[in-house]
């Protein structure tokens, strides 16, 4: 499956004005993930992003524009969707999701 190159670049443009953050990008779910010190973090699969953030946040994540639940086999999984391009077109709507992202990424990685 294919996935949008400018997307991917933007995403990885992102992720490297970050420091301290060890990035691998890893071809995964049908796209490309960017894996944040050695977790999935967020993904970018067709022309949408997909994030992995706290179960907790589901209910007000899900009423920002361009969020789409992730369904897989039937089950809806509560900490990750899809954003589609509505949702990511400025800058400043990439940061807040890839924020997002990042917060959940940093406390499953305290966790471990």
């Amino acid at each position: 499956m294919a996935y949008n190159i400018q997307l991917a670049d933007r995403v990885r443009e992102y992720l490297a004005r970050i420091p301290g953050l060890e990035i691998e990008e890893k071809k995964m779910f049908g796209g490309l993930a960017f894996l944040v010190n050695g977790k999935m973090c967020v993904n970018v699969s067709r022309d949408n992003l997909m994030c992995r953030f706290h179960p907790g946040r589901f209910d007000e994540l899900a009423e920002r524009e361009g969020f789409v639940q992730m369904v897989m086999k039937g089950k809806s999984y509560k900490g990750y969707g899809y954003v589609e391009p509505r949702g990511i077109r400025t800058d400043k709507d990439l940061a807040f999701w890839i924020g997002t992202c990042l917060e959940f990424n940093e406390e499953i990685r305290s966790e471990s």
